[in-house]
C-alpha cells in the first residue's frame, strides 16, 4: 500500500460541493430505469467534474498542486488496473460467444431437461467455487453470460439468477486471498496469513446458501423451452475450446504473476490477450479461417468500463478531500466489530476498494480475527446493491436492461439476511470457538 498525503477539505466549499455532486450523480445512477439514462453517463460526469472542481479550488487559493497531481496519478494507475483487467476478460468472453461456446453450453444444459431452479443452483454453485481462483469479476461475467444465453426473456428467472451469481462470486472471493481485490489488499498488507483467509470459508458459504435458498423461492417452475426437432444441435466452432484453455491460462498467469512476481493482475491479463492474438494468427494460417479479435473487442460493453472509470474517480475525489476518513471514525465511536459490520453497508454504497484502502491507511488496532471480519464484510457487503461490487457492475453490463438497480433492490433483503448470517458464523467460529 502506498501512503497518500491526505488533507482535510471536507469543511470547504469544494468539499461540500463535490459531496453534493456525488449524491446527485448517485441518485441518477440508481434511477437509470426511471430517467432512461445509462449509468455510465452520470458516473463519468461526477468522476471527472469532481476533480475539475478540486483543481479550480487549488488554483483559486494558490495551493501547491503536487499532492493533487500525485493522487490523480495514483488513481489513474488503480483505475487502469481494473479497466484493462475487465477489458481483457470481456474480450475473451466475446470471443467465446463468437465461437459458439456459450450456445453449445446452453444446448447441453437445456437439452438435458434441467429446470429453471436446477439451472439457478448450477450457475450459482459454479460461481462460488470458481471465484476463489479466477476472481469474482471474471467469474460473474462468464456465468452471467451463460445464464443470459439460457433464456433472454424470462426475467423471473434471470434476475434472481443474476443476484445469485453476484452474491456467490463475492462470497467465494472473500475466503481466498486473491479471489477479490479487497482480500488481496488485506493479504498483501500483512493483516492475515494465507490460512486465516481460508478460515472464512464457513461464513462465506453458509451466508451465500441462505441468500440462494431465499432467491430460489422466486425462481419459476418449469424448464426453458426445448424442442429437439426444431432446435438444432449447437457445436463449438473450431478453436473455441482452445480459447477456453487460453482464458484459463490467462487467469492463472494473472493470479500467479501477482503473487510471485508482484505484477498488477492486469499485466498478466494483457499478456494473455497477446497470446490470444498470436493464436488467432496461427489459427488463420492452419484452418484458413480468420477469428477477428478486434471485432470481438468492439462488442465489449464500453459503458461498463466507463462506469468503472467514473465511479472510481468520484470515490477517489471523496477520498482526497478527506470524506472517506470518516469511515474510520466508526471504529473510535462504536468499536471494531460494529465498525467492521458497518463497513459492509458502506462498501455497498461506495466502492469497497477505496473503503478498504482507507481502513488499511488508518490501521485501527485490531487482531487477525477483526481483520478477517472486515475482509469478509467489505468483500460481500457490496452484494447488497447491484453496483456495490465489481461483479455486480460487470453483470449489469452483461445483462443490460434486465439486471438493474431497481430489479436488484426487490430482492436485496435476501442478501442482507445472508450478510448477517455470515457475520453470525464468523462470531461463533472466531470469537466463541477461536477456530482460525
Amino acid at each position: 500500500m502506498h501512503e497518500t498525503l491526505i488533507h482535510d477539505f471536507t469543511h470547504t466549499w469544494v468539499g461540500y460541493l463535490v459531496l453534493l455532486v456525488f449524491v446527485v450523480g448517485y441518485y441518477f445512477i440508481a434511477t437509470e430505469e426511471k430517467f432512461e439514462i445509462n449509468k455510465a453517463k452520470p458516473a463519468l460526469f461526477i468522476g471527472t467534474f469532481s476533480f475539475m472542481l478540486i483543481g479550480i479550488y487549488f488554483a483559486v487559493n494558490g495551493l501547491d498542486p503536487t499532492p493533487l497531481h500525485h493522487e490523480m496519478q495514483k488513481l489513474i494507475l488503480e483505475i487502469a488496473e481494473i479497466f484493462f483487467f475487465l477489458f481483457v476478460a470481456m474480450t475473451y468472453i466475446e470471443s467465446l460467444i463468437e465461437r459458439g461456446v456459450f450456445d453449445a453450453l446452453k444446448y447441453r444444459l437445456i437439452s438435458r431437461g434441467y429446470s429453471y431452479k436446477k439451472l439457478f443452483w448450477i450457475t450459482g454453485t459454479l460461481a462460488f467455487w470458481i471465484s476463489p481462483v479466477a476472481d469474482n469479476l471474471t467469474t460473474a461475467l462468464i456465468l452471467s453470460t451463460v445464464l443470459y444465453t439460457i433464456d433472454k426473456h424470462n426475467t423471473n428467472f434471470l434476475v434472481p439468477g443474476a443476484i445469485n451469481i453476484v452474491v456467490a462470486a463475492n462470497a467465494g472471493g472473500a475466503w481466498s486471498p486473491f479471489g477479490d481485490i479487497t482480500t488481496l489488499m488485506a493479504w498483501t498488507a500483512g493483516k492475515g496469513e494465507f490460512v486465516d483467509f481460508l478460515a472464512l470459508f464457513p461464513a462465506s458459504i453458509i451466508g451465500w446458501l441462505l441468500t440462494a435458498w431465499l432467491l430460489s423461492l422466486f425462481v419459476p417452475k418449469g424448464e426453458p423451452h426445448f424442442d429437439a426437432l426444431t432446435t438444432p444441435k449447437t457445436e463449438i466452432k473450431t478453436g473455441g475450446m482452445t480459447i477456453v484453455y487460453l482464458g484459463i491460462l490467462t487467469i492463472t498467469i494473472a493470479v500467479f504473476g501477482h503473487i510471485f512476481l508482484h505484477f498488477p493482475a492486469m499485466w498478466g491479463m494483457m499478456f494473455g490477450l497477446a497470446i490470444l492474438q498470436l493464436y488467432t494468427f496461427y489459427h488463420k494460417r492452419k484452418h484458413k479461417e480468420h477469428i477477428n479479435i478486434f471485432v470481438n473487442m468492439a462488442k465489449v460493453e464500453n459503458d461498463t468500463l466507463l462506469f468503472f472509470f467514473g465511479i472510481l474517480s468520484a470515490v477517489g475525489a471523496l477520498y482526497f478531500l478527506g470524506w472517506l476518513m470518516y469511515v474510520t471514525k466508526l471504529y473510535e465511536i462504536i468499536g471494531p466489530t460494529y465498525g467492521n459490520i458497518g463497513v459492509g453497508f458502506i462498501s455497498a454504497i461506495v466502492d469497497n476498494v477505496p473503503v478498504m484502502a482507507a481502513i488499511l491507511k488508518a490501521n485501527p488496532p485490531m487482531g487477525a480475527d477483526e481483520w478477517m471480519l472486515v475482509t469478509l464484510t467489505a468483500g460481500i457487503g457490496g452484494s447488497m446493491i447491484s453496483f456495490g461490487s465489481a461483479a455486480g457492475v460487470g453483470v449489469m453490463g452483461r445483462m443490460r436492461g434486465v439486471y438493474t438497480f431497481g430489479s436488484h433492490m426487490k430482492y436485496a433483503w435476501t442478501v442482507v439476511l445472508g450478510y448477517f448470517l455470515s457475520i453470525a458464523i464468523w462470531y461463533v467460529q472466531f470469537e466463541l470457538l477461536g477456530i482460525y
